[in-house]
């Protein structure tokens, strides 16, 4: 059952990185779009869709499937698991900053830049190296 969850989990995150890595890149396109127009209307499904459809129940799939592996595993005497929970929950943290932005997007209330978007698009990327190097090497 242990290899089942693993894979379970290892598609959720793929998942669930795939929309945290797509989503501010919507926005940054949304950003360049007048409110109203067709085109931020169609941006907004998009961005709630991918929200609602993918990312939320994918974060929710790997974090269940997570803790279960490292019950299961034993994995919670290890200290770089200590290092991915702290990063995990950091980029859930993401998650819910870019949840705030759908609905800022959807209400005609963003007041971020495309710079902003740019920028924060990198964070994901860069927690899911930290962590894959976490689980792969086990430094600690």
């Amino acid at each position: 059952m242990y290899e089942w969850i693993k894979a379970l989990h290892i598609i959720a995150v793929i998942s669930w990185m795939a929309g945290m890595l797509y989503l501010p890149r919507l926005f940054v396109y949304h950003c360049g779009t007048e409110a109203g127009s067709k085109q931020s209307e169609t941006f907004k499904v998009m961005e709630r869709r991918l929200l609602r459809v993918i990312i939320n129940p994918a974060m929710i799939v790997t974090w269940v499937a997570g803790l279960y592996l490292a019950w299961s595993g034993h994995w919670f005497s290890s200290g770089w698991l200590y290092g991915k929970l702290v990063l995990v929950i950091i980029l859930s943290g993401v998650h819910g900053l870019f949840s705030r932005c759908v609905k800022d997007f959807a209400a005609d209330r963003n007041t971020r830049s495309e710079k902003f978007y740019r920028i924060i698009n990198e964070v994901p990327t860069v927690l899911m190296i930290l962590i894959v190097i976490l689980v792969v090497v086990k430094p600690f």
